[in-house]
């Protein structure tokens, strides 16, 4: 069994009175894609959200690299190599590509390696290598898209968290993000995927979990879940 990297049990987050996250436990092993799914209002976000240290825990533990993260911030846990990219992007509006992808190595002092790192980015993304110097703010939801994907692979991730990359993009952007997501992974990247796209997230990921109204209701290996009628009927349209 590969090393476990992430291990959540029996997490609890609240919005004041409202239970949105309803005890669930969920693993991610070493060099795994582990897809997260389910519909809008699940809870997938605010799962994100908990294990970096953006919003607080009622109750439960989330174990990294096999020491207890609760309470400790994203800053803090950015720098061990916990990394999130945001559902929305959150890129730098005001700061051109360049500067992204160097906030994106801000942890960082190997000037040699964050320029080699920067040009290993713009063979994964060519169009950000077009616009290398063009204001983040002014480009396409796509290509902000795939910025903020660059900008947390610059940070040296150990697990990689992607939340909603697909949402809001044409057909042809989802295929380039998907397509990214495989490169990545293929480069022996742990990561952890959310996404509402059901269908495209199991067709890459080795295992998935289900997660609906706050609970996990479903888990298994991707292969054998696209297949279930139950996902299908559910998530695919069936």
């Amino acid at each position: 069994m590969a090393n476990t990297l992430l291990q959540v049990t029996g997490l609890e987050v609240a919005y004041g009175a409202i239970n949105a996250v309803k005890g669930i436990d969920f693993e991610v092993h070493e060099g795994e894609l582990v897809s997260l799914i389910g519909s809008n209002g699940a809870g997938k976000t605010t799962t994100m959200k908990a294990i970096t240290g953006l919003l607080p825990i009622k109750n439960g533990d989330i174990l990294y690299l096999g020491k207890s993260i609760k309470g400790r911030g994203a800053w803090d846990l950015v720098r061990e190599g916990l990394i999130m990219i945001p559902e929305g992007r959150g890129v730098f509006t005001r700061m051109t590509i360049i500067e992204n992808l160097q906030m994106g190595a801000f942890i960082r002092n190997d000037k040699a390696g964050i320029a080699q790192d920067i040009d290993r980015m713009f063979e994964l993304f060519p169009r950000l290598k077009e616009r290398r110097n063009q204001l983040a703010g002014t480009m396409s939801g796509g290509e902000q898209q795939m910025l903020a994907m660059a900008r947390g692979l610059m940070s040296q991730p150990k697990v990689l968290l992607l939340d909603e990359p697909s949402m809001g993009l044409s057909p042809i952007l989802v295929d380039k993000v998907f397509e990214v997501v495989q490169d990545v992974h293929k480069l022996g990247m742990t990561l952890l995927l959310v996404e509402q796209n059901a269908s495209r997230a199991l067709g890459i990921a080795n295992r998935g979990y289900v997660m609906e109204s706050g609970e996990i209701t479903m888990e298994g290996e991707a292969r054998k879940m696209l297949a279930d009628p139950k996902v299908r009927a559910a998530y695919l349209g069936e």
